[in-house]
């Protein structure tokens, strides 16, 4: 069914649902798992560069932190998922590992917006239901730990 899984992840209440429901079907189906992190890089002006530097060197380690307990929850599934961190447009760049892993499947969290904030910025999981070459599943299932952790 699937043989390699792309979870997008971002430490946020629908990013863990993502990394529940992956971790599900990647011990059904067996796949490969890339756990995956995308910094994105806010466009500004040339003298809000150094500040801009400064908040991305903040921002690599708060997502290194959320990637390393996205990989330790993985792990403790009996997973052994590839981890990534990657820097610029999410949709772009989720686009692009998704093609170089071969990912037949990308898991994504599906964050609720209300009309103005739906309406003011773009919707990534939009974007990438426009971009990917592979399936797209945008999770919502709350999966409990007896689904995951099997009594033995």
């Amino acid at each position: 069914m699937y043989t390699t899984i792309l979870l997008c992840y971002d430490g946020s209440r629908e990013g863990r649902l993502a990394l529940r429901e992956g971790a599900k079907l990647a011990q059904i189906t067996g796949a490969a798992v890339y756990l995956l992190a995308v910094v994105e890089k806010a466009s500004g002006s040339m003298m809000a560069l150094a500040a801009d530097a400064e908040a991305l060197r903040r921002q690599q380690a708060d997502f290194e932190a959320i990637l390393e307990e996205g990989r330790q929850r993985l792990t403790a599934m009996g997973l052994a998922p590839v981890v990534r961190l990657e820097f610029g447009d999410p949709v772009a760049t989720i686009t692009r590992i998704a093609g170089e892993v071969g990912a037949d499947l990308v898991i994504a969290g599906h964050h609720r917006d209300g009309f103005w904030s739906h309406w003011l910025r773009r919707s990534i999981t939009g974007g990438l239901g426009d971009s990917l070459d592979c399936s797209l599943l945008l999770a919502q299932k709350v999966v409990e730990d007896s689904e995951l952790f099997p009594k033995k």
